[in-house]
C-alpha cells in the first residue's frame, strides 16, 4: 500500500508503529491523519500511538488475531479466491432461516467446523442462514454482541479466511448468508474507539451505556465508520444481507435517518454488483416505517423481527405472562397478529404503560420475520431455557405448524429442528477479572426478581458454561428428536413447495378461534391450520374441508368428518386444496 490513515479529529499528534518503526503521521482539516507506508502489506502487524499513548488497534482494523488488545494485521482481500461469482441468493420472501452461533454450533466452534454441518442444513430445506455477530470481542467465547473491532472476523472462529471459505461453501450448496452487526453499541473490554474520535455521545443512553454519536459533531465520520463496514461485509465478504442488532437504540435526529442512509447505500452496492442485497432490522419500536419503501417516508429497510408474533406464540403455548409477556397471551392476540402483524399497534402497553407502536397498515407479511424461538428468547433467560424445555412436543409441533405456515419469513434457532436438549446459555470469556465479576453479579442481580437463586444462574465466565450450549448433532438421529426434525423438514417442504405461503399478502389471512375451548383456525389461500391447544379433543367446523385433503397431521387419529374436524389433545393439521400439495 502507498499510505495509511486513520480519522484522529482531536490528537495532537499520531504516530504509525510497525515493526521497529515509529512514524509520524501528518494531519489534514478533516481530522484524518496520513503517512506514507510502502511496507505495510499483507500479513505485517501494525498499530497506533495518539498523543504518546498506545498502542492501540486500528478502529478499522480488518484482522485481530492477537485478539481485542493485540496489534492489527493487515489484510488484502483480494488474496482469497472465491468460487461463487455465478451465486445467486433466493428472494427473502421465499426464505427459511436458520440463525446460529458460530462458536456452539459445531464441536470446533470454528466456521471450518460450521462448513461440516451445511449439508444437514440443506436436508432440512433451509435457504438462508443467519450467523450471530463475529466481529472480534474480548476473549475466546460469546454471543458477540459485545464486540469492537467491528471490522475484524474474531480469531478463534478463525479469523477472515476461515469466514470468507464458510460463506464461499454455503454459496456452492445454494446458501445464501446473512450476517448480524451490532451498531448500536460497543463492548466494554478492548473498546479504544474514544481514543480515536467523538464515537459515542453523552447526550442519549442505551441499556449497554452511551449512545453511539450518530447526529452530533463529527456525526458524518461516525456514520461513515459503520455504512462502510456494512458496505465491507457485503462486498469483502460476499455476504448476501445483515441482520441489525437493535434499531431502537439508535438514537438520530438528523434529516436523513442513520438507517435510511445505509439503506441508500447498500442499494448502490448491490446496483453496481448486480447482487441482489437485504437488510433486516431487529426492532421494538412496532414502527413500520422501518421497512416501508424511502418513496413511501420509510427508510427502505427490507425487512424487521416480529417480536410480536413471538411474544404472542409464546405466551400462548407456555402460558408465561411475565415481564414484556405482559401484553400478550390469549388467541385473540394471536389472531390480531396471524392478520395485522401487530398486536402493540398504536394501543396501550401494560408493560411499558403508555401507548406503544403504530398499524402496519398494507405492508405484506414477507417484511416481517416470525419465530418460535431465537438467540435473544432463549439466552435472556436465567437458564437458557429452550421452548422444548417448557412445552409439550405436541405443543412444540403446534408451534412450528404456525410459524412455517404464517404470512412471515420463518426463522429457527440452531437445534430447535429437532427440540435440542442443550440450553443456550450467556456465556462471556472477559479478560478483565473486575468485569467479569461484575457480569456475574449482574446477571444474577437480573434473575433474583423472578425468584431463582444465585447458585441457579450459570457463571458466564465459566467454561462449562459454553460448552453445555453446544448442539449435539448426534441426538438428531434419537427417535424423538428424529420424528421433530422430520416435522420439521415436512413443514418446510410444504411452505417451499406453496406458492401462496410466499406471497405475504395479509388480506388473503383469516382466523377463527374460541378462547375458552382454546382452538384456532387459520386460513390462507387454498390452506386451513387448524390448531388444538387444549388438552382435551375437539371438534371444529370448518367450511369446504370436502374439498381439501391432508398435507401434514402432528398425529394419528384427525379425521373430517363433512366439514367438522376431530382434533385430538394438542394437535395440529394442514389442509390444501386436492392439487396443491
Amino acid at each position: 500500500m502507498e499510505h495509511m490513515e486513520v480519522w484522529v479529529p482531536q490528537a495532537r499528534r499520531v504516530e504509525l508503529a510497525c515493526s521497529d518503526r515509529l512514524l509520524r503521521m501528518t494531519a489534514t482539516e478533516s481530522g484524518w491523519w496520513l503517512v506514507e507506508a510502502p511496507f505495510i502489506e499483507h500479513g505485517v502487524d501494525y498499530a497506533f500511538y495518539i498523543d504518546g499513548e498506545g498502542p492501540f488497534p486500528d478502529p478499522r482494523s480488518c484482522w485481530q488475531p492477537a485478539g481485542v488488545h493485540g496489534p492489527s494485521r493487515w489484510l488484502n482481500h483480494e488474496k482469497f479466491s472465491w468460487s461463487d461469482s455465478c451465486w445467486r441468493p433466493p428472494s427473502l420472501k421465499t426464505a427459511v432461516i436458520y440463525e446460529l452461533h458460530i462458536g456452539t454450533f459445531s464441536e470446533s466452534g470454528t466456521f471450518e467446523g460450521a462448513i461440516d454441518h451445511l449439508d444437514q442444513l440443506i436436508d432440512l430445506g433451509i435457504t438462508h442462514v443467519e450467523l450471530m455477530p463475529v466481529a472480534e470481542f474480548s476473549g475466546s467465547r460469546g454471543w458477540g454482541y459485545d464486540g469492537v473491532n467491528l471490522y475484524a472476523p474474531h480469531h478463534a472462529y478463525g479469523g477472515p479466511d476461515g469466514l470468507k471459505r464458510l460463506v464461499d461453501a454455503c454459496h456452492r450448496r445454494g446458501l445464501a448468508v446473512l450476517l448480524d452487526v451490532v451498531y448500536n453499541h460497543f463492548g466494554p473490554e478492548g473498546n479504544y474507539l474514544s481514543r480515536f474520535g467523538p464515537y459515542f455521545t453523552e447526550r442519549y443512553m442505551t441499556p449497554w451505556g452511551d449512545a453511539v454519536n450518530l447526529d452530533g459533531a463529527h456525526s458524518h465520520e461516525v456514520r461513515r465508520f459503520f455504512v462502510d463496514n456494512a458496505l465491507m461485509w457485503l462486498r469483502d465478504y460476499h455476504f448476501d444481507g445483515l441482520r441489525i442488532d437493535a434499531v431502537h437504540a439508535f438514537l438520530d435526529i438528523s434529516a436523513i435517518h442513520f438507517l435510511e442512509q445505509l439503506a441508500d447505500e447498500v442499494g448502490h452496492l448491490a446496483g453496481e454488483t448486480g447482487r441482489h442485497l437485504v437488510l433486516i432490522a431487529e426492532s421494538d419500536l412496532n414502527d413500520p416505517r422501518i421497512v416501508r419503501s424511502k418513496g413511501a417516508g420509510g427508510y427502505g429497510i427490507d425487512a424487521q423481527w416480529n417480536e410480536d408474533f413471538h411474544h404472542t406464540l409464546h405466551t400462548v403455548l407456555t402460558g408465561e405472562n411475565n415481564g414484556y409477556y405482559r401484553d400478550f397471551g390469549t388467541l385473540a392476540d394471536l389472531a390480531k397478529v396471524l392478520t395485522r402483524v401487530f398486536k402493540i399497534d398504536g394501543i396501550y402497553s401494560i408493560h411499558r404503560n403508555r401507548v406503544h407502536g403504530r398499524p402496519a397498515g398494507e405492508l405484506p407479511g414477507s417484511c416481517f420475520v416470525g419465530c418460535l424461538q431465537n438467540h435473544d428468547q432463549i439466552g435472556n433467560r436465567g437458564l437458557g431455557e429452550r421452548t422444548s424445555h417448557l412445552l409439550s412436543w405436541d405443543l412444540l409441533k403446534i408451534g412450528a405448524a404456525l410459524v412455517m405456515t404464517s404470512p412471515f419469513v420463518p426463522m429457527i434457532f440452531q437445534g430447535e429442528e429437532w427440540a435440542a436438549s442443550s440450553p443456550f446459555l450467556y456465556f462471556t470469556d472477559h479478560q478483565d477479572q473486575e468485569l467479569a465479576a461484575a457480569v456475574k453479579q449482574g446477571r444474577r442481580e437480573e434473575f433474583a426478581s423472578f425468584g431463582q437463586q444465585d447458585d441457579q444462574i450459570p457463571d458466564p465466565q465459566a467454561e462449562k458454561t459454553f460448552n453445555r450450549s453446544k448442539i449435539d448433532w448426534a441426538e438428531r438421529n434419537k427417535q424423538l428428536h428424529s420424528e421433530m426434525f422430520n416435522w420439521y423438514r415436512d413443514l418446510i417442504a410444504l411452505r417451499r413447495t406453496m406458492p401462496a405461503l410466499h406471497e405475504g399478502r395479509m388480506e388473503d389471512v383469516s382466523v377463527c378461534f374460541d378462547e375458552s375451548a382454546r382452538w384456532l383456525t387459520m386460513t390462507r389461500k387454498n390452506m386451513i391450520v387448524a390448531c388444538n391447544f387444549s388438552d382435551s379433543p375437539r371438534k371444529i367446523t370448518c367450511c369446504n374441508t370436502a374439498e381439501m385433503e391432508f398435507a401434514l397431521a402432528s398425529q394419528e387419529g384427525i379425521t373430517a368428518v363433512d366439514d367438522e374436524l376431530h382434533l385430538p389433545p394438542e394437535s395440529v393439521v394442514i389442509l390444501v386444496c386436492t392439487g396443491d400439495i
